[in-house]
């Protein structure tokens, strides 16, 4: 038997690969909501400050990151588009109008601040700072969007579940960017930043209440798909970290505040996953074994995965480590 042959002839080693690829997609996702979700909070947060330097400030902050960040969302593309086409194609085509706009914000959010640091004209920055702020809470709003009627197997793109998802998602980046913020520029920032991440848990916490309100009337198995023992396990387990946010936000405690929210990120993510498992397009009844690509090519990708994932962390380590620690005072973006 050839090589080709014996890629061919079932899953690498025997593992069920269709599973862990579906596992992989959904903690890119997660990963991207984490990461790029303290950036789009810190872009909300940017509003309720005054222009000039607390502003600059928190460009300051997320200067080093934002771009590379954004690298999560095209690796989550890429792997959802590789291992599973046919819900590539269902989805974008089904919610190109959220795609576009998502696509859109991104863009602006990363143009606003590279333009508000050309002119140092009032009415030139309060312009792309309105932008900066526009981007930063129409992305992980829309994104929500999306999760939320892929997960409800919506062919609309405006819905309620998808309204209720984005604003919970939308809170939750406000949640990692206020612990982002005070634990990089913990003093060159007002307190007000502390009572805004408090302010976020709570409104995230309701949020979460309203969501599983309406996936419980949404979600074909009902009341009965959210009284499973990992979902129960998942919720309480939020209220906790919520609360342990909060009690690590007014002690200082900031790096913990951080990982409370990451571990909030992964747990929404987590929760959408297995309510959608074992379909992978709810909208068009596919499985995850029948959405999945043939064996030779998914032993293929496997393979180029193991090895990839393992440089693109390490990127991620070496550009956290080079800009670790709070940012300077009068330090530029």
């Amino acid at each position: 038997m050839t090589s080709v042959e014996a890629l061919a002839a079932g899953p690498l080693f025997g593992l069920p690969l269709p599973e862990l690829w579906f596992a992989l997609v959904f903690a890119m996702l997660g990963t991207f909501l984490f990461l790029d979700g303290f950036d789009f909070g810190a872009g909300a947060i940017f509003a309720t400050l005054e222009e000039g330097e607390a502003r600059e400030t928190v460009l300051s902050a997320i200067g080093p990151f934002w771009d590379g960040n954004e690298v999560w969302l095209v690796v989550f593309g890429g792997a959802l588009f590789a291992a599973f086409p046919a819900v590539y194609a269902n989805l974008f085509s089904r919610h190109y109008l959220l795609m576009f706009g998502i696509l859109g914000a991104l863009i602006l959010r990363g143009l606003a601040p590279e333009m508000y640091e050309q002119r140092h004209d009032e009415r030139w920055q309060r312009w792309w700072g309105r932008s900066f702020i526009a981007g930063s809470v129409l992305a992980p709003f829309l994104l929500g969007a999306f999760a939320g009627n892929w997960l409800a197997g919506s062919s609309r793109s405006f819905t309620l579940v998808g309204i209720v998802v984005g604003v919970t998602v939308t809170a939750l980046t406000v949640v990692s960017g206020a612990a982002f913020l005070r634990l990089k520029a913990a003093d060159a920032l007002p307190a007000s930043v502390r009572r805004i991440g408090l302010g976020a848990v709570a409104a995230y916490l309701l949020s979460v209440v309203a969501t599983l309100g309406v996936l419980a009337v949404r979600l074909p198995a009902g009341v009965e798909a959210l009284l499973t023992a990992p979902v129960i396990a998942l919720v309480l387990a939020s209220v906790a970290l919520a609360g342990g946010y909060a009690l690590a936000l007014r002690r200082g405690a900031n790096l913990a505040a951080l990982a409370a929210a990451a571990g909030l990120t992964y747990g929404l993510v987590t929760v959408v996953a297995l309510l959608m498992y074992p379909s992978m397009d709810p909208a068009a009844g596919l499985t995850v074994g029948e959405a999945i690509v043939s064996t030779l090519p998914l032993n293929l990708m496997s393979i180029g995965a193991a090895l990839l994932l393992p440089l693109v962390a390490t990127y991620f380590v070496v550009l956290y480590s080079a800009f670790s620690g709070p940012i300077s005072a009068g330090e530029a973006y």
